[in-house]
C-alpha cells in the first residue's frame, strides 16, 4: 500500500476516535411529591432507552427529637407501559442521624425498609431489586450513617446504593467513605444559592473540577448524576432570598418584568405566578444549566473515570428536557 495512502487512512482513523462520544446508559431521577407522568415524558423515556427511575418514595427527617417519614409520594402506581426498571429512593436528612444510638438506627433501617415495601405494594410495584439512600452526610453523623447502610443492606436483601455529594469527595479522608458497592455522584449543587454568588448555583464547571480533581481515586464504583432543572432566586426589599423550584424564564413572559442582567430580571410593579407573590423592585435571577455546560463536565468525567458509568438526570419533568438537546 503507497505510503501517502497509509498516511490518509491513519488520519482518517484518528479523526473517528477524536470525534467519537461516549454513550452512556441514561436513567432518571423522578423527585415530584405527586406521581404522574404525561405522554410526553413517556416518549421521552422511550426515546432515550431509560433503563433506571429512582422515584422519591419518602422523605425521614427528626422534628421535635422524633424520627419519622414525611413527603409520602402521592398516587405513586408502578406503570406498566414504562418498560423500566423502579428504584425505591428514600432522602433522609443529615439531622436524623444526630444523637442517636446504635439501637435507634437499627430500629430506623427496619422502619424503612418495611415502609419501602409497603410503598411499593400500593403501587403495585411487584418486583424491586435496589434500594437508593440519599443523604448528605458528615463527619460527625458518618459512623451512624454507616451502619444504617448496613443494615438497611441485611434487613431489605436488596442492593443499596447512596448519593455522593462533591464535598464528600474532596474531604473523604474526614467525611469517610459508606460501606457500598455502588454510589451516585451528584454533580450539581455546587453553590449555595441563597449567598448571593455570582456563578451558577446549579452547576459551576470550575468549582465542579476543583472538588473532583482526584475523583478518579475514589474507590467505590460511581454513576453520575447530572441536572437539568431550572430555579429561581427571589430577593426582596431587605436583601432576603428566596428559592423558588422549578421556575423558569417562561415563568415572566408577559409579567410586569425588565431583564437587567443574563438570567437576572426586575419587577416593576406587583404580580403573582400562581400563589408566589412578586413585588415592585423584587429582584429574580433565573438559574438553568446549558447543553454545552453539561457537555464540559461530562467530557471532564469521561477523561478522568474509566469504568462505565450510567448518566442519571435531576429529573424527569417535561419543563426540562430541552436542557437535553
Amino acid at each position: 500500500m503507497p505510503r501517502v495512502l497509509v498516511f490518509f487512512l491513519l488520519i482518517i482513523s484518528l479523526l473517528g476516535c477524536s470525534s467519537t462520544k461516549e454513550e452512556h446508559p441514561i436513567d432518571f431521577y423522578y423527585w415530584r411529591s405527586l406521581y404522574s407522568i404525561s405522554s410526553f415524558e413517556k416518549q421521552k423515556v422511550a426515546e432515550l432507552k431509560v433503563g433506571r427511575l429512582y422515584t422519591r418514595f419518602f422523605d425521614v427527617d427528626k422534628i421535635h427529637g422524633k424520627i419519622q417519614p414525611i413527603g409520602l409520594i402521592q398516587n405513586f402506581k408502578a406503570d406498566d407501559q414504562l418498560t423500566l426498571e423502579y428504584v425505591p429512593t428514600v432522602f433522609i436528612t443529615n439531622r436524623t442521624f444526630a444523637d442517636t444510638n446504635r439501637t435507634q438506627v437499627a430500629q430506623l433501617a427496619k422502619n424503612v425498609a418495611n415502609f419501602i415495601q409497603e410503598t411499593a405494594e400500593r403501587g403495585e410495584l411487584r418486583d424491586y431489586s435496589e434500594i437508593q439512600i440519599d443523604c448528605d452526610w458528615t463527619a460527625s453523623t458518618k459512623d451512624h450513617y454507616f451502619y444504617f447502610l448496613e443494615e438497611l443492606k441485611k434487613v431489605s436483601k436488596k442492593k443499596l446504593s447512596a448519593t455522593l455529594r462533591l464535598h464528600q469527595v474532596k474531604f473523604r479522608k474526614k467525611e469517610g467513605v459508606p460501606p457500598l458497592d455502588k454510589m451516585v455522584l451528584m454533580c450539581y449543587a455546587t453553590e449555595n444559592p441563597t449567598e448571593g454568588s455570582t456563578k451558577n448555583s446549579i452547576l459551576d464547571v470550575g468549582i465542579a473540577k476543583d472538588y473532583l480533581q482526584n475523583i478518579e481515586s475514589y474507590p467505590i464504583e460511581l454513576d453520575i448524576a447530572l441536572p437539568i432543572y431550572s430555579w429561581a432566586i427571589i430577593t426582596n426589599h431587605l436583601g432576603k432570598v428566596r428559592l423558588v423550584n422549578s421556575f423558569s424564564e417562561q415563568n415572566l413572559l408577559n409579567q410586569p418584568v425588565k431583564k437587567i442582567g443574563e438570567g437576572l430580571y426586575q419587577a416593576y410593579d406587583d404580580f403573582f405566578i400562581e400563589k408566589l407573590y412578586i413585588s415592585k423592585g423584587f429582584t429574580v435571577k433565573v438559574e438553568t444549566v446549558s447543553p454545552a455546560v453539561l457537555d464540559e463536565m461530562k467530557q471532564f468525567l469521561d477523561q478522568k473515570l474509566t469504568h462505565p458509568y450510567h448518566l442519571i438526570y435531576y429529573h424527569l419533568d417535561e419543563r426540562f428536557f430541552k436542557t437535553l438537546q
